[in-house]
Order: C-alpha cells, then structure tokens, then sequence
C-alpha cells in the first residue's frame, strides 16, 4: 500500500510538467531525448532520407552526378525538392562556415519534410529531414563521388538544433541576425528567431531576398558596414527591392539566380510549425507514459488521464491551434512579390477542394496565404501525433472555425475565412471526426 506522501507526489508530478509544458514552449526546457517515450536515438526511423538509403543500398534508386554540384542535383530529384525553392544564407550559421561568405552563398532547398543545403567547394551535402514520429534527423552526404552514396546521420548537428530556438526538440531554425562584410554574425548585436509572427524589418539578416515588397524594409541583402558601432546598424533601404543578384557574387556556380522573398516566408512558416507539430507529439507521448506509470502504482484503469495529465497534453495542442491559424501572422504593409517560379508551382501540390481552393493558395496582398490554416495539416507529422494531442486540436480547430469560439484570441479570424477552411478542410482532409461532417 503507499502512503499518503508518496500518492500526492505521484500526483503532483504531472501537474508540475503541466505548467512547464505550455511555459517553455518558448523558453529553455530541451525534452529529453532520450526518455522512454521518445528514444530518439534509437527508435527506427521513416524519414525520406532513410527511405532514399535503403533504396540505393538495394539498387532500387540511384544518384546522379554532376562535374561542379555533384549529387546536389540528383538528391533535389530522389527527393521530390523543387529547385525553386532556393533561398541564399550568406551569414556564417552552418558548420561550413569557413567556405560561406556574401560571395560563396549558402543555398537552401526544401519541401514539406526535407531541407538540403549545398556550400560552393563543400565537402558535403548537409540535409534535415522530418521523420513523422521523430521530429527533424540530419544526414549529411559526402560529395566525393561513390558507388552507393551513403547518407550519414549527424546527432552532432543538434548542438545547435535541439535548443530553445529549436522549441526544445531536434528541429530546424530560421535566423536573422547582423552580418560584418565577410558573414560573420556580430552575436553581441543579437539576432531574431524568425517565422510568419515576425515583422518584415527583423527578418532575414544574412540572407539574401530577391522580390519586391515596396516600401516595406527588411535587414537582407546587406551588412552591418561598422561592426564596431553600437547599436548595429544595417542600411535596410538598400537591401530592398532586390530583384537581380548578380552583381553580388557569380549567381552563375548556383542552380537558381533567386532566393525569392515568397520561398522564404513559407520556410518559415514551416520550420516552425514542423517543431509545433513535433513538440506536442513529444509532450503527449511523455505524458502517456508517465500516466501509464502512476496507473499501475496506483491500481487504476490503464487509459485513466489526471487533470494535470490532460493538461499537460491541451496546452501545447491549443498553442499549436493558434499557430497553424496564423492568429498572430505579421500582417503585410504592401504587396510581396517573388522572383522564382516557386510562387505558381507551390500551390499546384494541393490539395484543393470542390471550389479549387486550396490551403496553399497565396494572398502576398495582405498576409503570405489566402486561407489561414497551415498546409502542415496533412503531413504525416500531424497524423502521426498520438490520439489524445489529435483529437484535441481536430476539436479545437471545429469550434474555432464553426464559429462556436469567439474568443479574443482568435479574433482575427473573420467569418469568411473560418467558413473557407472549414470547407475546405472537409473536402481535403481524410480522417476527420465524423462530427465535422454534420
């Protein structure tokens, strides 16, 4: 029998995880990786990149080769990763920070779970790519030409990419930081973690931005000419309304000349809604476990949750409902425009619903999309998220789009947004509750 003491600690546990949960969401607490409910570092991996290798050990799949790029090109190709979507870093952020510089640019390509980095003269391919139960795993894949490429996971990558900026979980970053004139972030100056909540004026320090966006200022495309000054300053004026990059480095060594403006505001839109997705996966999945744990001790009913359980479980589901809704999105002075094909070929991917409408649709006029809830809605990422995290959120986003909640926080959504995802939703998205349906 336990005692009195021992039952109130039981208890009391989870209900302490329950105000951390929602409390560092934005603040320092890592998850650990290695608890029993997630084993990062062991758990067998579905992740496309792991998918690739097994196809290449097989003879399935191969790589091609290219004379300057080597197997850049043929990776974008086995894994579906449209040229278009290049974005150029220029800052040194990458642990090939020696062969980056303004004029040797970082490029970036991505699509919904993989992002592949390629550094001019690199010895390697860097690449993350999100595995649907176990957030973001990072290979890298040698350039040096080979019989079978071997794509290699890289756990040391999460020095940097299992940390407050990443939500605690191994996941991707988008920074804007002050660049001196060889790349070199000035830390002292600070820097900004960057996603669709961000105004346009602290993002993309260390990028280069080829689009138009008027009179609307952002910190890419330029450097802070006196690192010594205090504040750091960077001419923003000069960095807009970049439309050709030429003139900066040898646009020619690169696949795309862009690194268009519209590409990098999905980016990160994106990046930060993987590490949502993962992080309330994480957080209900640990607080399963512990829960199965005290209902053992305790002689309860295996699927029993505590309040404190529920809660630990809601919070992070509703702080991830507001995200994938864009309640706190930057609102657009002026319209945006890119430079790539990126801006027609992303919203072709679907899908669309009986109204060819879909949730990847672009606004650029006045916010980045047409519809207010995020395309992330059908990865496998989010239909992997454990029953209880996934029935909350499918619960929440029904009252919220149904119009039962009208709440302040979610005052932003009008009625004719909520009624177009609602619609849409229900015409694209299998797995719906069958109350959606009434």
């Amino acid at each position: 029998m336990l005692s009195r003491r021992w039952k109130w600690a039981l208890c009391a546990i989870p209900a302490l995880f329950a105000v951390r949960a929602l409390a560092d969401l934005e603040g320092s607490y890592i998850l650990p990786l290695d608890d029993e409910a997630i084993k990062y570092g062991t758990t067998p991996l579905h992740d496309a990149v792991s998918g690739l290798q097994k196809k290449l050990n097989d003879g399935s799949a191969r790589l091609g080769y290219h004379s300057d790029l080597g197997y850049l090109p043929g990776l974008l190709k086995a894994l579906n990763v449209p040229v278009s979507s290049q974005t150029l870093v220029f800052s040194k952020t990458s642990f090939q920070a020696p062969r980056i510089s303004p004029h040797t640019p970082r490029a970036l390509y991505f699509n919904d779970t993989v992002s592949i980095g390629y550094v001019k003269g690199g010895d390697v391919v860097e690449i993350s790519s999100l595995d649907p139960k176990q957030g973001v795993v990072f290979y890298t894949l040698d350039q040096e030409r080979t019989r079978i490429p071997q794509l290699q996971r890289r756990e040391e990558c999460l020095q940097c990419h299992a940390s407050s900026k990443s939500l605690g979980i191994p996941g991707n970053i988008v920074r804007s930081i002050y660049p001196d004139s060889s790349g070199q972030p000035l830390f002292q100056a600070g820097g900004f973690t960057t996603d669709h909540r961000s105004p346009m004026k602290e993002r993309w320090g260390g990028w280069y931005v080829t689009g138009t966006q008027g009179s609307q200022l952002h910190m890419g495309n330029t450097f802070v000419e006196k690192p010594g000054t205090e504040p750091a300053y960077l001419d923003m004026a000069s960095g807009a309304n970049i439309t050709d990059l030429s003139r900066r480095f040898d646009t020619d060594a690169y696949l795309s000349p862009h690194s268009d403006i519209v590409a990098l505001m999905v980016l990160e839109h994106q990046v930060r809604m993987q590490n949502l997705i993962i992080r309330v996966g994480f957080e209900t999945r640990m607080a399963i476990h512990s829960q199965t744990d005290i209902n053992r001790m305790l002689g309860k009913p295996a699927g029993e949750f505590s309040e404190s359980t529920v809660r630990r479980i809601n919070n992070p589901a509703e702080y991830l409902v507001g995200y994938m809704l864009f309640t706190d999105e930057a609102l657009l002075d002026e319209p945006v425009a890119g430079t790539s094909g990126f801006t027609a070929e992303f919203p072709r991917q679907g899908p669309k619903d009986r109204k060819g409408r879909s949730l990847r649709d672009f606004d650029l006029a006045r916010r980045v999309f047409r519809y207010p809830c995020s395309y992330m809605i059908y990865s496998e990422a989010f239909d992997n998220l454990p029953d209880p995290a996934k029935e909350r959120i499918y619960r929440r986003l029904w009252e919220v789009l149904s119009g039962q909640d009208q709440s302040k926080a979610y005052s932003t959504l009008s009625a004719a947004d909520r009624k177009a995802v609602l619609a849409i939703l229900r015409d694209t998205k299998p797995g719906l509750p069958d109350y959606w349906k009434r």
